[in-house]
């Protein structure tokens, strides 16, 4: 069921997808420049590593991409790029991993490699299940949670998840995003890195 979910929102949705596609595309190209995409490495189910696919947002470098420096990520943002991540128009790309079936519309969403010898033998867990575009901890503060309260709620969703529950995250998802409820979970824009502590 959580298969035809996944496809039955791109048919429903593939014009109104495909358009926005194009639309930032077009932005992107014209005030930031190339490349419009930014593909990453991160650990899906069963901790199987996937290249993940956004709209890119940052300044270009020649650094490895793959290793998360957050005080040069806030540098490196530019204009468009705080507003596609705001907006969350930045994942919206990740429609492709979702029709290679590397992700789902909703699931814990998809960290670095890096992370994964630092999990504990319960954090593991949250890779028991497709990786998701949107997810309990996005609409319960994003980029704002510590790390311990993300995979508490990641965890939440492994051992709770159903068709219903992803409907009601999907809703919540769309109304957090229009209304932005708490503008101060979307001006967060880049998450810190996880550490062991």
């Amino acid at each position: 069921m959580k298969i035809l979910l996944d496809y039955l929102i791109i048919i429903i949705f593939f014009p109104f997808i495909f358009l926005i596609l194009f639309f930032v595309s077009i932005l992107i190209l014209f005030i930031d420049g190339a490349p419009i995409f930014f593909f990453q490495k991160r650990v899906g189910k069963d901790n199987k590593i996937f290249n993940i696919i956004k709209f890119r947002t940052m300044k270009t470098q020649d650094d490895n991409f793959d290793y998360v420096d957050v005080s040069q990520d806030k540098k490196r943002i530019t204009r468009l790029g705080f507003f596609l991540r705001s907006t969350s128009l930045d994942e919206l790309p990740e429609i492709i991993n979702v029709i290679k079936r590397e992700m789902s519309f909703v699931g814990p969403r998809p960290l670095l490699p890096e992370y994964l010898k630092i999990y504990n033998d319960t954090q593991i867990n949250r890779h028991k299940v497709l990786p998701g575009i949107t997810g309990l901890a996005q609409i319960n503060g994003r980029n704002n949670l510590e790390w311990e309260k993300r995979f508490e709620f990641d965890l939440i969703y492994v051992e709770n998840k159903s068709l219903f529950l992803d409907i009601k995250i999907l809703f919540i998802t769309i109304y957090n995003l229009i209304v932005r409820k708490d503008s101060k979970q979307f001006n967060e824009t880049i998450s810190k890195k996880f550490s062991k502590k």
